[in-house]
């Protein structure tokens, strides 16, 4: 128990890592939450300095999602792998440090998915790009991917502790864009190439 309880913190302390605040702070001498939606997540970045940082970010943000599953599956199993997929997303979202405030998620969240199961992160993949490129809405594929999440955890009959897992995080992902779903439903959310600074 106290392994399991020191390895979730962990989780939390790595998902609490902002690269997007890091990189845009150290290489190009901005704080990313001054700018754009001031959400220190990929996106913004794209929208703000384009797209090479943005990818750097969503990679970063991926792999610290993907390196702590499969960590939490080393030590201590399944059980440790799911628990510290929750914890590393909360750290991302709710970061330790920027005053427990963060990213919305998705780029950590798909790490997390493709270390518990890579065909359910790549269906995802798809769903989230193809409704990104249908609507040029990058949080309409998010949300989307989000509330794919648990059905298609469902479909393919994993244990109820997967499934459970896959309804905190889409829930997790879409209470992160409530803002987002408000402007989609007014006709105000930013399409994809609108470049802001």
């Amino acid at each position: 128990m106290f392994k399991t309880i020191i390895f979730i913190i962990a989780s939390y302390l790595v998902g609490s890592i902002s690269f997007a605040y890091l990189i845009c702070s150290r290489v190009y001498s901005i704080d990313i939450r001054q700018y754009g939606s001031g959400n220190p997540g990929s996106t913004n970045v794209l929208r703000v300095l384009g797209k090479k940082p943005a990818l750097i970010v969503f990679a970063a943000d991926l792999l610290k999602g993907l390196i702590m599953v499969s960590l939490g599956r080393l030590f201590g199993g399944e059980s440790l792998a799911l628990l510290s997929a929750i914890a590393v997303v909360i750290g991302h979202d709710w970061s330790l440090f920027l005053d427990f405030k963060g990213g919305k998620g998705i780029a950590t969240s798909f790490g997390v998915i493709i270390g518990i199961s890579p065909k359910v992160g790549l269906i995802l993949f798809i769903i989230g790009v193809s409704v990104i490129y249908i609507s040029r809405y990058v949080s309409l594929g998010s949300i989307t991917s989000a509330a794919s999440l648990p059905i298609l955890l469902i479909l393919f009959n994993y244990p109820a502790k997967h499934i459970i897992t896959g309804v905190v995080l889409g829930a997790i992902a879409i209470y992160r864009h409530r803002d987002n779903i408000k402007r989609l439903l007014s006709g105000k959310e930013n399409k994809l190439g609108q470049r802001v600074r």
